[in-house]
């Protein structure tokens, strides 16, 4: 087959087109935009070059084969992409589909540069399972080569449309995924399958939603409102990361911390009063640098990137706003997989610590509490970036050694001249020691003396100068110090030694 100017340039435009445009008209209806059109918002213009238009050519009605892939550039940095085409057989995946896919993925591994995965996919066709599902450059080489890639090069997902059966690992295996409320939705079997398999009636929003999966199973990070909102948050992610794990994160200016910010104000002085470690981060770093991620799921931590005179770190606060700062499974969780991907991509990690500890009691014994939390140690231990721990109010029991305390090699200790840290706060500290002496005091006054007294005796042996003269702490820091304290020591750290273990790799408990 031959083709002349005209005829390439009808198959160039049908191949671009899409599907039918019926298929345009109702996705516009849902506040949808075109696959090409979400590619064309999120890379610089005029920097696009795709590969595989003319996959699945000679079919009918398959433009593409309902993928969009190929290389572009974002703030003038290198990037590979994918974005499902919805209108052509609702996104779904065919054999040429699935190429299209792996090799993108392949590009951006071989060449070191981020891969961004634009995603609005019914899954794999049915009909033609046999060539795109169980084959060595079947649709399991997808997920190959994100497992492959995943710590090598950054890995981004924005989710418009539903990410289906298998395909909902696409998602997964990024590092975050930014979802569209309303539209977006993850699951392993459709609400009919569901309710074949288990007898349950749900729906696709109920069972796998934007809020679903964002605020409860943990597995999106950022819930936007528009599709225009999640491309930001790919753009923003983006900004934050070195194009792989050999490089450094990009600097920017240096900008001072919000002059608005108080920090010795923002931290009450009784540690049963609750305060919003988010506007200290905010205090403490760049202002306007602060990216939060995971901001509605186990908000008891509070993790993101940010800037210190213009360099990237990654932050992890407790925050006694949400069940008072204790960390249970999910944040555990969350706080593994931060630290894990700031250690991948060279991000030096702020710890600032106001945590009573894990958890305890029958029902998250039963969800594993030991073993999330001793994931969660495990990945301070292996993360071999710098890290400081700021012990901001309190740090008590194995919280201490989660939040990178001083037996997990930071590159300092510092605390507050308030800071706290025991194994335990006083109060519980003395009710375990002297329960029943307390118990056998009858008058009431009496025994509130007692108990006074012995908070007091607590409180001096972990007095915070002890500590440093001990050399628990490097530094006891004044508020308005902390700041500029913080950006000295990281500098100091900042080409340390990075082994950590004659190992292949540990055995985590997950």
């Amino acid at each position: 087959m031959t083709l002349d100017g005209e005829a390439l340039e009808q198959l160039r435009k049908r191949a671009k087109a899409g599907g039918a445009d019926k298929y345009h008209a109702a996705n516009a209806a849902k506040g949808k935009l075109f696959a090409r059109e979400r590619v064309a918002l999120l890379v610089d213009e005029g920097s696009f070059v795709e590969d595989g238009l003319y996959a699945n050519a000679l079919a009918e009605g398959l433009p593409a084969d309902g993928v969009v892939t190929g290389t572009a550039t974002i703030d003038g940095r290198q990037v590979c992409l994918m974005a499902n085409d919805s209108t052509v057989k609702a996104g779904s995946w065919g054999a040429r589909t699935v190429e299209k896919i792996i090799r993108t993925i392949e590009r951006a591994y071989n060449t070191g540069v981020p891969m961004v995965y634009l995603v609005d996919s019914a899954g794999a066709r049915i009909t033609d399972q046999v060539e795109l599902f169980p084959g060595r450059r079947g649709a399991g080489k997808i997920f190959w080569n994100q497992v492959r890639a995943s710590g090598s090069i950054p890995q981004v997902c924005a989710l418009f449309g539903p990410s289906a059966a298998g395909g909902a690992y696409i998602p997964a295996f990024c590092d975050v995924v930014a979802m569209v409320d309303g539209n977006a939705s993850m699951y392993l079997g459709s609400d009919r399958m569901v309710e074949m398999v288990t007898g349950e009636k749900t729906t696709l929003e109920a069972m796998g939603g934007a809020k679903v999966h964002c605020a409860e199973s943990g597995v999106g990070h950022f819930l936007c409102k528009t599709e225009a909102e999640a491309l930001d948050v790919v753009r923003r992610y983006l900004s934050y990361l070195p194009a792989n794990w050999t490089q450094q994160p990009p600097t920017a200016p240096a900008v001072e911390a919000s002059e608005k910010a108080d920090l010795a104000a923002l931290v009450p002085a009784s540690e049963r009063q609750a305060f919003d470690m988010r506007r200290y981060v905010k205090g403490v770093l760049d202002e306007g640098s602060f990216f939060e991620i995971q901001a509605l799921w186990a908000k008891e931590l509070t993790i993101g990137f940010g800037r210190l005179d213009g360099e990237v770190v990654g932050v992890v606060g407790n925050n006694s706003m949400f069940k008072g700062g204790v960390l249970f499974v999910d944040s555990a969780d969350k706080a593994t997989r931060f630290v894990q991907l700031c250690d991948a991509f060279n991000v030096p990690l702020l710890f600032l610590s106001d945590v009573p500890g894990f958890m305890v009691g029958s029902a998250v014994e039963k969800q594993g509490i030991i073993r999330h939390g001793a994931k969660m140690i495990t990945a301070i231990s292996e993360a071999t970036v710098p890290k400081i721990c700021v012990v901001v109010r309190k740090a008590y029991g194995a919280g201490l050694y989660a939040m990178a305390g001083p037996g997990f090699e930071p590159d300092a200790t510092i605390a507050l001249p308030t800071a706290k840290i025991a194994v335990m706060g006083a109060e519980a500290a003395v009710n375990a020691v002297y329960a029943n002496k307390i118990a056998a005091i009858e008058d009431e006054a009496e025994r509130a003396a007692f108990v006074s007294a012995k908070r007091e005796e607590y409180e001096r042996d972990i007095d915070i100068v002890r500590l440093a003269s001990e050399l628990v702490v490097d530094a006891i820091v004044e508020p308005h110090e902390l700041r500029a304290e913080l950006v000295r020591r990281f500098a100091a750290a900042r080409g340390k030694d990075r082994h950590f273990s004659k190992r292949r790799h540990g055995v985590t408990p997950v």
